[in-house]
């Protein structure tokens, strides 16, 4: 069987087709729960949407169709977990069979971002503002795709601002 070929997905180096307005949706993918975060328009700001439970791909491509539709999102950022050394892990390739299949599904193009301390980062950040354990259980994977989301959207500017730079040359 030959696999259907898609132009829709996309690793970060692709930087200059990720559209520069309009929001974007981010999740950060856990074999259970799945974060959701999401940018304004301008995508100066992220937040935190919330966590799905991750009960079969159908359910799951359903649910965040309805995210993009909702917040007509330009774009989907999906995180990829490296391990420290900057290894693949299983999840790495579970991030990048998950991201190949939205974008056969979806309308929007698929980023990938490196996401190796992002839930560190989430855990932190709400133990910081005084957050409970219950409370960081609950909304950690959200907060850690904000993190992704905003990883993504700064590294895209730097990478824009440079490329500008250089046209100036």
């Amino acid at each position: 069987m030959q696999e259907k070929e898609t132009t829709k997905y996309f690793i970060f180096s692709d930087v200059f087709r990720v559209p520069t307005t309009g929001r974007l949706l981010a999740l950060d993918l856990g074999t259970k729960k799945v974060g959701v975060a999401v940018s304004d328009e301008f995508q100066f700001t992220v937040r935190h949407v919330r966590i799905l439970e991750r009960k079969g791909w159908k359910k799951f491509l359903k649910e965040v169709i309805a995210f993009l539709n909702e917040f007509d999102a330009k774009a989907l950022v999906i995180g990829l977990p490296y391990k420290f050394d900057g290894s693949e892990s299983e999840m790495s390739a579970e991030a990048r069979r998950v991201a190949r299949n939205f974008s056969l599904s979806l309308e929007v193009p698929v980023f990938l971002q490196d996401e190796r301390v992002s839930t560190y980062q989430a855990r932190r950040n709400l133990w910081a503002v005084g957050a409970s354990e219950k409370q960081i259980r609950e909304k950690l994977d959200s907060e850690a795709a904000a993190i992704i989301l905003s990883d993504f959207i700064e590294l895209r500017n730097q990478l824009l601002k440079q490329q500008q730079e250089n046209a100036d040359i």
